[in-house]
């Protein structure tokens, strides 16, 4: 095994899993969020999205070969990835989380949604895709966005072994046959203008997850840059504390609180229908 480049400050631990060494990071009090990274991106990819959180215990963690991880001599696959995800629930001491993943983090996030169902409470997809089988999206615009970091960052450049991993883990796995199988309150969130990953990839997600509402908006993919980030973080906060069961009365009640908080918040699109923008 290699090391990854990173750094480990106060606020993070180690942890062993299966001998490979994953840092860890668990902050904050209250209700737990998991936080899966995008490819190639450490957990500190997260800053301005989990400042925004606010009252929850936020746990992110730096994926096999990324930040301050090591990166293993073998592919991980994506069910591999998720037992590790589920592992740092273990390791912090909670059984049961609300479960973000961003873009390459998102197929992650439905994976441990699909292999580890009790863990996951609320699961939220940010501009993320199926797997093998997904639009794709423009090759210029996936290298570049994808690979790359976003000029505003600081972290290193990913270890190019581990960025073949999640490469492989993600053209060699698809969540289509098993959508339809996650039981988890779903948000689907994507950038109307995204050419990594095209918005009819989160059309297919909450089309296909049973219950799951689908929100556009005005950005590309990159939904942690600071501006995205601190609307795409309003957004999940109402989400998770909102009664977001799609069946029966309740169901209606907490669907209709939630698209009205978001309409005064930002005008979206929910399942594809335009909603009119607030004043």
């Amino acid at each position: 095994m290699t090391n990854s480049k990173g750094i480990v400050d106060s606020d993070t631990f180690v942890l062993s899993v299966g001998g490979l060494r994953i840092a860890v990071r668990n902050t904050g009090s209250g209700d737990p969020v998991l936080l899966l990274n995008g490819m190639s991106r450490p957990m500190g990819s997260w800053t301005v999205f989990a400042g925004a959180l606010a009252g929850r215990i936020v746990i992110a963690f730096d994926a096999p070969g990324v930040g301050a991880s090591e990166t293993p001599v073998v592919p991980y696959s994506m069910p591999m990835l998720a037992d590790i995800a589920a592992r740092v629930l273990d390791a912090v001491g909670i059984e049961k989380a609300d479960v973000v993943g961003y873009s390459h983090g998102g197929a992650v996030a439905q994976q441990l949604a699909i292999g580890h169902p009790t863990r996951v409470n609320r699961l939220v997809l940010l501009a993320t895709a199926c797997g093998v089988g997904a639009v794709p999206g423009h090759p210029r615009d996936v290298t570049r966005t994808l690979l790359a970091p976003n000029r505003a960052t600081r972290w290193p450049r990913p270890d190019p072994l581990g960025l073949l991993w999640q490469l492989l883990a993600i053209s060699t796995w698809s969540s289509i046959p098993v959508l339809g199988c996650i039981d988890a309150p779903t948000l689907v969130v994507c950038g109307d203008h995204d050419r990594a990953v095209a918005p009819a990839n989160s059309r297919l997600l909450a089309a296909r997850i049973r219950d799951a509402r689908l929100i556009t908006i005005q950005a590309g993919h990159d939904l942690q840059k600071p501006g995205p980030a601190a609307i795409v973080a309003q957004l999940v906060d109402q989400f998770l504390d909102s009664d977001t069961s799609m069946t029966g009365n309740p169901a209606r009640r907490g669907r209709a609180d939630f698209q009205t908080e978001y309409e005064l918040a930002a005008g979206p699109t929910l399942k594809g229908r335009p909603m009119p923008p607030a004043e």
